[in-house]
């Protein structure tokens, strides 16, 4: 008996067995035909890998002669960061923090009176939080975004960040994550509002500051971003075909340098000059600082220019080549100019050349070769040396730290400069939409950025002091601004002696 019920299990288990291999064929037949997805050839495959390599489409070689994907049709590097990319961008992300904190915190800290020093310091890391939340908020996606169909402001899409993962976004990247992009990009932000702070120090209120810089994000910057950076953006040349101003800024001419400086002027002129501005003896406490803060700037710098490229790419290390040598010649040329004029090169000179050089060439380190950079460097030394030590005593407004000097002046003659000097022949994407007019009537194009530009910052600025002036007023009382800013609003002193 054992053995015949043994032998019904076994055939129980092949009629199970044979029923679960025959339910799939049944179902196939009853159910529509189903195409299976494609599969890439080998050549498909390698040409993704040199895509990443080359920093191009990784789906350029899918595309059928229309230029439209097969449905279904992918390889595995496309939709995934390249690691080599991503490590940079992650790396020139941290190098333009580095440019806020500590770079520009010390640079501005050395020179400002040693009773204002941490006003300066608490002014940078407030910025930096409260710029943070404005761009997790709202911000990435008014500049980044494109859901609003409007060359002027981005769209809704990326709000609190949906959406923006490790995946790379490809509007702007291919190979770098979208959030990585996200975080470069909001250094910019951070540092743009920041530079303000040297025109206004040691007399504005910093509740006043923070409701200005709140305020200033969302009527200048992120506007001004999306018309320059954003892919349908009203002035962005490179990427747009259809945009309106066919200008160039590969790191922030306009968007960080333009927009700062002659913001900062007009705040300057509406809060009026310093207590005792002309009379008492208004020195940089620490020029050691200072020296040290501009070494940090232009280390970090690096990662402002050359990370703009969005790659470890050729484009780049031709970024990376015209900032060291504009910067290196503007340095060198203004401490002559001083040595000449004066009969000493400063420690401040040196710095304020350094700045001016990284300032003027940032929007045409991607778009110059070193010849360019050289002449940039010379430039970007004179013009600013003749705006701080003339200009601003024949006028007489209290432009602390020379922001209007060196970033509006320097980042208006930037913007002008590449117009004349961008060549193809350093960067190939200029080539695509802008083949009729690089060499040619660029400089026309540029111009009219600076003027949109220009516009902006002081309309905007001017309607926004005054706001804030009659919300909470902007100076603090003489007697504040006398004992100094740091122990009366911030409870501190930067020096017990």
């Amino acid at each position: 008996m054992k053995p015949l019920l043994i032998q019904l299990r076994c055939y129980a288990v092949v009629a199970l067995l044979a029923g679960f291999a025959a339910g799939p064929a049944f179902a196939q037949a009853s159910a529509p035909a189903v195409a299976a997805a494609p599969v890439p050839s080998l050549e498909q495959r390698i040409a993704g890998l040199e895509a990443y390599l080359a920093n191009g489409d990784p789906t350029a070689s899918l595309k059928d002669a229309k230029g439209n994907l097969p449905a279904g049709l992918t390889t595995p590097s496309v939709g995934v960061p390249g690691p080599g990319h991503n490590a940079w961008m992650m790396t020139s992300t941290a190098l333009v923090l580095f440019m806020t904190l500590p770079g520009l915190a010390l640079f501005y800290g050395g020179l400002v009176r040693k009773k204002n020093v941490l006003s300066v310091l608490a002014q940078c890391l407030a910025i930096a939080g409260l710029v943070t939340i404005l761009w997790w908020a709202v911000g990435y996606s008014f500049v980044f975004g494109k859901s609003y169909g409007s060359a002027f402001l981005g769209g809704s899409e990326f709000f609190l960040l949906k959406d923006v993962t490790s995946v790379p976004n490809p509007d702007y990247a291919a190979w770098v994550s979208q959030n990585v992009f996200s975080m470069y990009q909001l250094m910019f932000a951070i540092i743009t509002p920041a530079l303000i702070v040297g025109a206004i120090a040691e007399r504005m209120k910093f509740s006043a500051i923070m409701l200005f810089v709140t305020l200033w994000m969302f009527v200048v910057y992120f506007p001004l971003a999306h018309m320059v950076w954003g892919i349908n953006g009203y002035m962005n040349g490179v990427w747009n075909a259809g945009a309106s101003i066919k200008a160039i800024d590969f790191a922030g001419g306009t968007v960080v340098h333009m927009s700062s400086g002659w913001s900062a002027l007009i705040l300057c002129l509406v809060l009026g000059p310093r207590l005792g501005f002309g009379r008492e003896k208004m020195a940089p406490h620490s020029m050691v600082l200072c020296m040290v803060g501009t070494g940090m700037l232009w280390v970090g710098w690096y990662g402002f220019n050359a990370g703009s490229a969005v790659a470890s790419d050729v484009v780049a290390a031709n970024a990376f080549t015209t900032t060291t040598l504009a910067t290196a010649v503007a340095c060198f040329t203004w401490g002559m100019i001083e040595k000449v004029t004066r009969g000493h090169a400063s420690i401040l000179g040196f710095c304020s050349g350094a700045v001016a050089g990284l300032v003027v060439i940032t929007p045409a380190c991607g778009f110059v070769n070193s010849t360019g950079a050289v002449i940039i460097g010379i430039f970007a030394a004179i013009v600013p040396y003749f705006f701080v030590t003339k200009v601003k005593g024949w006028i007489g407004y209290d432009d602390a730290l020379d922001t209007f000097g060196v970033h509006a002046v320097g980042g208006t003659l930037g913007a002008l400069l590449t117009g004349f000097l961008a060549t193809a022949d350093v960067n190939s994407n200029l080539t695509t939409n802008l083949k009729e007019v690089v060499g040619k009537t660029l400089y026309l194009e540029q111009l009219k950025a600076i003027g949109i530009t220009l516009i902006l910052a002081v309309v905007a600025t001017v309607v926004l002091a005054y706001l804030v002036k009659a919300v909470t007023g902007l100076r603090p009382s003489p007697e504040v601004e006398t004992q100094g800013l740091d122990i009366n609003e911030h409870g501190e002193e930067g020096y017990v002696s």
